[in-house]
Formats: structure tokens, C-alpha cells, sequence
């Protein structure tokens, strides 16, 4: 009881660094509509930016991954924080397309640190079999962190403009940072039951674990998702179900709330029940709530009623963001504790560069085309609102389709998971390494 107690601090501390990670990562979606509007953007522009946001965080995250395993945790994260704060701040400066699209390029450098050092560090604090809780408790910094910048970031720039909810933004990853700094970090490997042989980061021997790629290509199929939900959303409550930019902002955040907190904590109970009663139980789980996810988005998505459009999507996200708790732990069962800030490195730049970055990307290129179609097919000598309405609504219909290929893949990988877990189980055993 004392050494959970313990614990709690750090990955309390941990849970907020996360929180403010995606809150400021999400102030761009937040603020899609007044940004589009005075720059002149198309949807495809505004979805280029988060694309090349994620192009530079996944390359990045690669060395970031390594020097987590070898450095200290705390001063990474601390050197991040200050670093996506500063060009958060920036980005309320910028006067053309081209300035922001650069400030939200160095804002991911900063962002890349945080899931290689945190995840390694609460795989430290915590063995295997409790996991998925701590795991999916830091994850919700997802869903709570997009929920607060939605919440706040949308009434800030209807009444004060979107430069000044972009400088909010920016105030609170600095002040927790003297915190972060006051923390002790745990010994590497001080959590295992069976602390293996010391061997060094090795991105080939990562790659060599079958459910490793089952678990990657389901990271990139997640994170399509995600990013197309997140940079999308607003618009889509704006244009299809005519909400302002107040309104369209405490949606989405109602979404992230709801859903999010609901998946994280379904994920949490359930990954740390099911591995008592079969090893492969956190990605069988996960395949079976992301099938049931699929039909649920679907139906939200071309709901016509604002409540019941609501209600479906949250569910839906929900069913997304019980992804985190059971596969993050499923990763660290296959991994070494000397190896798991590479691993998901590695995992991050493949699930970013081809997921997240084509979501926002290929989800608005989709919808100018929609939106185009629909203006030819009923005549229109120009896409209005009305049309890019409709074009965005039907290109959000990859989410649910998408959602159930993710079903499929983590299917493939509950297949392979027993035998990689058995077979690092059977490595040698060795002394635990210090931080």
C-alpha cells in the first residue's frame, strides 16, 4: 500500500504533463473554423497542417525514443514541455499560412518526448500485471486534455479571438514544470518479477517480435482516426449540425469528455482483470470493443438529430480510446524494460507517419472532393458552406471503416501475443539497472 501511495505522485504529475501535451496539441482543431476563415484555407490545408506537425514528431521521436532509455526521463520531458510552450505561444503571432504551419513544426519536437520517457518511466513504477490501469489513467490525457482545449478554446476565441485562446494554451505545460523536476525517477526494470539480461536498445530486435508489427499497423489505423476526429470534429459540429464556434467547441468536448474518460476507464479495469485469465486477453479485448465501435460511428456520424449524433460518436470515441490501456500494456509484456522507449518510438513514428499524419490529410482532401461532387451533381456554379457540409460528412465515414480493419488487425495480434510473451519470459535472468 505504501509503495502504491508512493507512486501516486509521479504518475499523478505524469497524468498532467500528458493532459497538457494533448490540450495543446489540439487548440489547432479547436480553432479550425476562425483560422480557415481568415486565412483563406481549404479543408486539405487545414489538414496539411496537422499532417506535417505529425511527419517531424514521429521522425524526431526516433532519437528522443533512444535517449529516453539511456537519460534522464525528467529533464527530457522537462527540455519538451518548455519547447512546445514557447511555440505554442508563437503560433498566437502568426500573420500568414506559412508562420504557423512552421511554429506548429517546432511544437512537435517538443511533443515527441512525452510518450517514449512517460510510458517507460510508469513501466517502471508498476509491474505487468497492473498495468493497464496507470497506463490508461496517463492515456486520458487523450480525451481530457482535447476536451479542456475544446471546452475552453472555443468560448476563448469567440469572445476574445483565436490568437488569445493560442496564448491560454501555452501558460499552464510551464508552470508544471519545476514539479516535474522535483520528482524522483525509478530504477529501470525496478517493477519486473523477472528482470532479464541487460541488452541495449536494439530497433532490430524490437522488430523481430511478430505482434510488434500487428501492434504497429493497429497503431496506424488508431491514430487515422483520432486525428481525423480531432482536427475535423469542430467543423463537422459547425457545418452539419450548425452550431458556432462556442457550441461546436463544447461538443466535441463533450465527445472527448464522455467518450474518453468512459474508454480509459473500461480499458483499465478490464486489461488488468483479463490477463488473469488468458494472456492474450488486453488485445482479444481490444479487437472486440473496436468492432463494436464501428457501427456505433457509422451511425453517428449520418445522424440527423444533434443529441443522438452526440451520444453515437461519443460512444464511438469511447471505443477508440479503450485502445490505449490494453494495447500500451500489451507492448510492455513483449518488450524489456531496457527497451521501452525505443520500442515506442518506433511504434509512434510508424502509427503517426502512417496513420495520423494521411487523418487529417486525406480526411480533408477527401472532403473538398466530396464537396466539389456534390456542387456539380446539383448544378452549382460554386462550393458553398452547404456543400462542404455534405462533403465533409460523407469523407468522415473512413472512420467507422477503418475502425473495423483495427478490429481485424488486434484480432491478428491476440494470435501471436503468447508466444512473444513467453518468449521473453524465458531470457535469462539479471539484475535490475538504475536510471
Amino acid at each position: 500500500m505504501n509503495r502504491r501511495a508512493g507512486y501516486a505522485a509521479p504518475l499523478a504529475v505524469l497524468v498532467a504533463v500528458n493532459i497538457l501535451n494533448f490540450y495543446d496539441r489540439h487548440v489547432i482543431g479547436a480553432l479550425t473554423e476562425p483560422i480557415r476563415k481568415e486565412f483563406g484555407l481549404t479543408d486539405g490545408q487545414v489538414g496539411l497542417m496537422g499532417s506535417a506537425f505529425i511527419w517531424l514528431y514521429a521522425i524526431v521521436g526516433l532519437p528522443l525514443g533512444r535517449i529516453a532509455d539511456q537519460r534522464s526521463r525528467k529533464k527530457l520531458l522537462a527540455a519538451g514541455m518548455l519547447v512546445w510552450s514557447a511555440l505554442t505561444a508563437c503560433a498566437a503571432a502568426a500573420t500568414n499560412y506559412t508562420i504557423l504551419l512552421a511554429s506548429r513544426l517546432g511544437f512537435a519536437v517538443g511533443e515527441a518526448v512525452v510518450a517514449p520517457a512517460a510510458t517507460s518511466w510508469i513501466g517502471d513504477l508498476f509491474p505487468a500485471l497492473e498495468r493497464s490501469r496507470p497506463l490508461a489513467l496517463f492515456m486520458l490525457g487523450v480525451p481530457v486534455g482535447g476536451a479542456l482545449s475544446y471546452f475552453l478554446s472555443g468560448p476563448v476565441a469567440q469572445a476574445y479571438g483565436w490568437r488569445a485562446a493560442m496564448v491560454l494554451a501555452a501558460i499552464p505545460a510551464v508552470i508544471l514544470i519545476p514539479i516535474l523536476l522535483r520528482l524522483s525517477e525509478p530504477a529501470r526494470g525496478a517493477a519486473e518479477m523477472h528482470h532479464e539480461a541487460f541488452e541495449k536498445s536494439s530497433m532490430i530486435a524490437i522488430l523481430k517480435i511478430p505482434t510488434m508489427w500487428w501492434i504497429i499497423l493497429s497503431g496506424a489505423l488508431l491514430n487515422f482516426n483520432m486525428y481525423a476526429i480531432g482536427t475535423f470534429l469542430p467543423a463537422f459540429f459547425s457545418r452539419v449540425h450548425h452550431f458556432s464556434l462556442r457550441q461546436s467547441g463544447i461538443a466535441t468536448g463533450v465527445v472527448f469528455a464522455i467518450g474518453g474518460i468512459a474508454g480509459g476507464a473500461i480499458a483499465g479495469r478490464l486489461g488488468d482483470r483479463v490477463i488473469h485469465k488468458r494472456q492474450n486477453g488486453r488485445l482479444l479485448t481490444a479487437a472486440i470493443i473496436a468492432a463494436v465501435g464501428a457501427p456505433v460511428a457509422w451511425l453517428g456520424i449520418g445522424a440527423g438529430e444533434v443529441v443522438g449524433a452526440i451520444a453515437l460518436i461519443s460512444l464511438a470515441y469511447c471505443s477508440l480510446n479503450a485502445y490505449y490501456g490494453l494495447v500500451y500494456a500489451s507492448i510492455q509484456d513483449i518488450v524489456g524494460p531496457t527497451m521501452r522507449g525505443a520500442a515506442m518510438a518506433i511504434y509512434f513514428m510508424a502509427m503517426y507517419m502512417c496513420g495520423a499524419s494521411f487523418g487529417p490529410l486525406l480526411t480533408g482532401s477527401l472532403s473538398d472532393m466530396m464537396a466539389h461532387r456534390a456542387a456539380r451533381a446539383a448544378g452549382a456554379t460554386a462550393v458553398t458552406e452547404a456543400f462542404k457540409a455534405i462533403g465533409l460528412q460523407q469523407a468522415m465515414f473512413i472512420i467507422p471503416i477503418l475502425l473495423l480493419l483495427l478490429a481485424c488487425v488486434l484480432y491478428c495480434g491476440s494470435r501471436t501475443i503468447v508466444a512473444d510473451m513467453r518468449k521473453r519470459e524465458s531470457l535469462p535472468a539479471a539484475r535490475t539497472y538504475a536510471a
